[in-house]
């Protein structure tokens, strides 16, 4: 059976696409997307990527009216928690280490839900500096 690769882009209705594109790009290293094709587009570290459908009426998302939830990989939680916390961003790091690593979440400006997640095995040393916001 042939099957895709990865995912190839995200697509999503923004009031400010070009102040959200900048903001992910300014935060969580998301490059934008060039404007001729003689620029690279961002590149994503290989590794797992997970395609979830999840129930019309889950709360997993948080805010019922929002209809998806992106899930970045990083390479280390504690620095992008931090790095993003010192820019004045809320983050909210789970407490719980599972067996596939960790997670942290938080919003973008125009309220759409992020997932952090730091894959187990990579670099996964529990780092106190982290402390979970409840």
């Amino acid at each position: 059976m042939e099957k895709v690769l990865g995912i190839g882009g995200v697509f999503f209705r923004a009031r400010d696409p070009v102040a959200l594109a900048a903001w992910y790009a300014s935060h969580l290293g998301v490059d934008e997307t060039p404007t001729t094709y003689d620029e690279p587009g961002w590149r994503q570290g290989g590794g797992i990527t997970v395609f979830a459908p999840f129930s019309e009426n889950t709360e997993y998302f948080g805010d019922p009216d929002r209809q998806w939830m992106i899930n970045f990989r990083v390479q280390d939680l504690a620095r992008m928690v931090d790095q993003l916390r010192s820019k004045g961003i809320q983050v909210e790091v789970d407490a719980e280490t599972y067996p596939n690593g960790r997670f942290a979440r938080l919003q973008d400006p125009e309220g759409n839900p992020i997932q952090l997640w730091q894959p187990a095995g990579a670099s996964l040393d529990v780092d106190e500096s982290i402390k979970p916001m409840r």
